[in-house]
């Protein structure tokens, strides 16, 4: 099933997700659910609070990204990073390397607006996956910086709070309009569903 994406202004973007403790049908049916929603929206990753849910839960998916190059390190071998796409990820624990490069970066949660965002070159990763089992591998690329952004999202810390002053300056007023966009949606559904409970 497809969900809404929510967009900047709407406050479960800055709250930081609850472990996963039970991994049920109800986190395998969202998880699935997101990753049809991040595909239909021609995304790489997309966390359970762009959905509405306050989860460390994240999907990633890389795969048609011919462009920027990724590589992955599984049990110590360099594997193709797209053979092992879609990644569900839950409760995610990452290590950034110390090389960082800056490079663009957009959002599902703020349509058409992209920035150049400093990021760890590569990282180590730990995470349950929907079986329950821990997973680790190392990321390089756009892997390991699409990573970096969901779980940042798990975090409740958004693209545009790791953008230079400038950037974000020259965003203001697009960042505005998005917000009270987002506002007004949010009242509206409000409005929507107490009309409804009458």
């Amino acid at each position: 099933m497809n969900l809404p994406i929510r967009q900047y202004g709407d406050p479960i973007l800055r709250v930081k997700g609850k472990r996963v403790d039970k991994i049920d049908n109800r986190i395998r049916e969202l998880a699935a659910n997101m990753l049809e929603t991040m595909h239909a929206a021609n995304g790489v990753g997309l966390a359970a609070q762009q959905v509405g849910e306050a989860l460390q839960l994240t999907v990633i998916d890389i795969s048609e990204v011919e462009d920027r190059p990724s590589t992955m390190r599984l049990n110590g071998k360099d594997v193709d990073p797209t053979a092992e796409m879609p990644l569900v990820l839950i409760n995610p624990q990452i290590t950034p390397h110390n090389e960082t490069s800056a490079g663009t970066e957009g959002c599902l949660s703020f349509p058409e607006i992209t920035g150049e965002i400093e990021r760890a070159e590569s990282i180590a990763l730990a995470a349950q996956t929907l079986e329950g089992d821990t997973i680790q591998f190392e990321a390089g690329g756009l892997l390991a910086r699409a990573i970096q952004h969901e779980i940042d999202h798990l975090n409740g810390i958004l693209f545009i709070d790791r953008m230079n002053s400038a950037a974000k300056a020259s965003l203001a007023s697009r960042l505005k309009r998005l917000q009270k966009e987002t506002q007004r949606g949010i009242k509206h559904r409000a409005a929507v569903a107490s009309d409804a409970a009458l």
